[in-house]
């Protein structure tokens, strides 16, 4: 089975990340995307927070495919780094095919994430456009680190079954859509 992995904080949850699920499901051929509510990014501030049962069922409410799993397991495993649920995941899943999925945003500071190296030696990662992030797949840190396990985004139906690293930028029709701005109008409405 392949598997994508979608963490965020989804606060709030929108048709832009709907979009980046869908996107992953189709170009990666998945069987499953597990939708990940994290209870909270330790490098985003916990202040302006909903609480994670919000966020999971707004989530819900968007993920209408079948094959997207909603779920907030790190809260009840204590897991706080990406770093440390892919750890999990994989030794609560051996045979499963896993590729963590993340949007191009995350892209430009990915290398801030704790363990951001073995993140990507755990399993192969899709990188899909966001609006503003095309260009990161050349610029990041991650990208110019791991520049020699780039994969053809044709490939990408193959990428969760490629040994780590591996990882591609999926383009695609992208979404203007972010949280932060959706919570800052929500402010000056």
């Amino acid at each position: 089975m392949q598997v994508g992995l979608f963490g965020g904080s989804f606060n709030p949850p929108h048709a832009g990340h709907a979009l980046v699920a869908e996107i992953a499901l189709r170009r990666l051929a998945l069987d499953q995307l597990w939708w990940i509510v994290t209870p909270g990014n330790p490098l985003k501030s916990t202040r302006e927070l909903a609480p994670l049962a919000e966020r999971v069922a707004l989530s819900e409410k968007l993920a209408e495919d079948p094959r997207i799993k909603v779920t907030a397991f790190e809260a009840r495993h204590n897991v706080r780094y990406t770093a440390d649920t892919l750890a999990l995941v994989k030794r609560r899943n051996p045979g499963t095919d896993f590729v963590w999925v993340m949007g191009a945003d995350n892209l430009a500071g990915f290398h801030r994430w704790q363990r951001w190296r073995q993140i990507a030696l755990t399993f192969p990662i899709a990188v899909i456009d966001r609006p503003g992030s095309t260009l990161s797949f050349l610029s990041s840190v991650m990208a110019k680190t791991f520049d020699y396990a780039r994969v053809d985004e044709g490939d990408a139906p193959r990428l969760a079954r490629m040994k780590a690293p591996a990882w591609t930028f999926i383009h695609g029709p992208r979404s203007s859509l972010s949280s932060s701005a959706l919570r800052k109008a929500a402010r000056t409405a």
